[in-house]
């Protein structure tokens, strides 16, 4: 098995948003945020490479809106989707799984885009099958008035019309190595990853810690539809953290791509960050 870092591009979202409640005379200090109070934000996936598999889990918010909508976010960043597994030597087609924490648009725009005359949509990855939970999936299907902008159905619904997509009913075991948690607090279902590797387990935080500067837990941000819940999910994941000793890999996180955790008397922190490859050397 081989893990591989793969930047989609950034994407710039309100700093009051992101840190909800957190008062912004302390977040700034750990944050940096501009005159118009935006944070720059990646949109970093995970390859996982196996002797049989490709699995990629989740693909950034993709290309296919249109300008109106991406102006909201201010696009940024010189790497995109497809460019990253290009270094790697790979092709969409060459994905055999897409594994998608959830369906918010910033984590499932890019398994969609057009096709070459702009007419219809297709499958990014056209011989992968698209996996999420059955909860998250049908939670999409019928939003919240808090997360309707989030599902766009032009992301959702080729998956289903292709025939390419599946559901995850149950936590456990997904493939060899690769273990699924579900979680509730940011959304209905959310899949967050574990991932055994080289003796370590990597933990794939998606949205129930977007970056190392959440840790703290009245750190949540303000897209959480049950915040509460979040905070205690999360307090039960560092003491896991902490215990297993894991290594958390950071989608949001534009300036630590991995860390790992220490418990201190006010809580689980960061302990060491680090990239992948930096620790791993591979």
């Amino acid at each position: 098995m081989k893990l591989h870092s793969i930047p989609t591009g950034n994407l710039m979202l309100d700093g009051g948003a992101m840190f909800g409640v957190v008062p912004k005379s302390l977040w700034e200090k750990r944050y940096p945020v501009d005159s118009n109070n935006l944070c720059n934000w990646s949109m970093r996936c995970l390859l996982i490479e196996t002797d049989d598999r490709l699995i990629l889990i989740d693909n950034g918010i993709g290309n296919k809106q249109d300008d109106k909508f991406l102006s909201h976010y201010h696009l940024n960043g010189d790497e995109t989707l497809k460019g990253s597994l290009r270094k790697l030597g790979y092709e969409p087609g060459d994905i055999t799984d897409m594994f998608l924490t959830h369906l918010h648009f910033d984590h499932a725009g890019g398994g969609v885009e057009w096709n070459r005359d702009r007419t219809a949509f297709q499958l990014t990855f056209p011989n992968a099958n698209y996996w999420v939970t059955e909860r998250q999936w049908d939670w999409a299907m019928a939003p919240n008035p808090r997360e309707r902008a989030s599902f766009l159905k032009e992301n959702l619904l080729p998956m289903k019309d292709s025939g390419h997509l599946k559901f995850i009913r149950e936590e456990g075991e997904l493939f060899p190595g690769f273990d699924v948690r579900f979680f509730h607090g940011h959304t209905e279902a959310q899949a967050i990853p574990l991932i055994r590797y080289k003796d370590r387990t990597v933990a794939f935080m998606a949205d129930l810690m977007p970056a190392s500067v959440h840790m703290p837990l009245p750190w949540v941000i303000g897209y959480d539809v049950r915040p509460l819940e979040t905070m205690k999910e999360k307090q039960a994941f560092l003491e896991e953290a902490t215990a297993g000793q894991y290594i958390l890999f950071f989608e949001h996180d534009l300036y630590t791509e991995a860390c790992t955790v220490e418990m201190t008397e006010k809580g689980a922190r960061v302990k060491e960050t680090f990239s992948l490859t930096e620790f791993f050397g591979n």
